[in-house]
């Protein structure tokens, strides 16, 4: 039978600190795990990707002036109700939404994306709650 069906996969769980690390390079490996194109069997079409969680959010950078100079917006639907965000305030207050922002825009834009996007698992700090699984840290 030449049908890969979805119970021949194993995910893996994968480990990655974003200590001092660019968020767009990190976002790009990370990606890379979350869409299976390590795995051999990788075809666009097929969810094989794996688990990843990230610990340290909160010490990402980016380069440049863009700490002070990049916004993030958000519109509540109503009129007058578009709201402006700064790196630097969003980080302080959410630094989770920041990495969950720039992976979902280099996810597809399809339902396989949004099943990528919930295999990502995101932590302010070291703590994290998937102890129980077996891990593999990625030295990046």
């Amino acid at each position: 039978m030449n049908t890969m069906l979805k119970k021949n996969f194993n995910r893996q769980w994968y480990l990655i600190n974003a200590k001092k690390k660019i968020l767009g390079r990190l976002s790009c490996i990370i990606i890379h795990y979350l869409m299976g194109k390590h795995k051999i069997l990788y075809k666009p079409h097929i969810d094989i990707g794996d688990y990843v969680i990230v610990i340290n959010a909160e010490q990402i950078r980016i380069t440049g002036k863009k700490s002070k100079n990049k916004f993030y917006f958000s519109h509540s639907g109503y009129a007058g109700g578009l709201k402006k965000v700064s790196f630097e305030q969003l980080i302080q207050k959410n630094p989770k939404k920041i990495i969950e922002h720039s992976i979902k825009g280099m996810l597809p834009k399809n339902k396989i994306g949004i099943l990528m996007l919930n295999r990502l698992k995101i932590y302010k700090g070291k703590i994290h709650k998937h102890i129980a699984q077996k891990q593999y840290i990625l030295d990046i």
